[in-house]
């Protein structure tokens, strides 16, 4: 029997939300890690220059790490789906009844007959035997893995972008405006970043925006009494 693996062009759901959730990760280290080294300088000198360049370098370090450590994650889990298609590739070559025997099980844990399920198992096994396995014992759609580059890229430009309000309004905000700019920029991006989280994980949109802003404040606090020790 020959195995075939096919390649598909489209995303699945899976994949976009993958790319989404990096996205939404790196906005949010982005807009703390940024805001908090800036409150800190910020706090202990009032040097336009220098708050600029430790926000600017800390949000370039931030996006850089984020986008590495995504790549690595989704890099390994790309791996293991791999492994994982070798592995059933293999069992379809040397026991196939056995893998034939799991499709129909899957199927009458749902409720089928056994004649029915078996039905079914046989039908899908002679059409898409290593599609059919896949998805009834891993969930794994053939031909379709997370992909590290996007989840990378998404996290870099994410927290990138989750940085750049705060940074704006500290250094180029002058007197009296300046913190509360800051903390506005903070409280808007924290917002923005929640709102989108909550509808991919279909959560409460009220609770989610007010705890990432009372976060984002948490963070400011406690940076700019950092910042006044020294």
């Amino acid at each position: 029997m020959q195995i075939k693996t096919i390649k598909h062009q489209h995303q699945t759901m899976e994949e976009k939300l993958n790319t989404l959730r990096a996205g939404v990760l790196g906005s949010n280290d982005g807009i703390l890690t940024v805001v908090g080294v800036l409150v800190s300088v910020a706090a202990a000198t009032s040097n336009s220059f220098t708050i600029f360049i430790a926000g600017l370098s800390d949000l370039l370090a931030c996006a850089f790490s984020m986008a590495v450590g995504e790549y690595a994650s989704v890099s390994t889990q790309k791996d293991t789906e791999k492994s994982v298609v070798a592995k059933e590739q293999h069992l379809l070559k040397t026991d196939f009844q056995g893998e034939l025997e799991a499709v129909q099980a899957y199927y009458h844990s749902k409720g089928l007959t056994s004649d029915l399920s078996l039905k079914i198992a046989e039908d899908l096994m002679k059409k898409k035997p290593l599609a059919t396995v896949l998805k009834v014992k891993y969930n794994i759609e053939l031909g379709h893995y997370l992909d590290p580059w996007a989840a990378a890229f998404s996290s870099l430009f994410a927290a990138a972008l989750g940085g750049i309000l705060p940074l704006m309004a500290m250094t180029f905000v002058n007197g009296f405006y300046k913190w509360p700019m800051t903390i506005a920029a903070v409280a808007a991006s924290s917002a923005l970043t929640a709102l989108i989280s909550s509808k991919l994980g279909d959560g409460d949109t009220k609770v989610a925006i007010i705890r990432n802003i009372v976060i984002g404040l948490i963070t400011i606090a406690i940076h700019y009494g950092v910042g006044k020790l020294f």
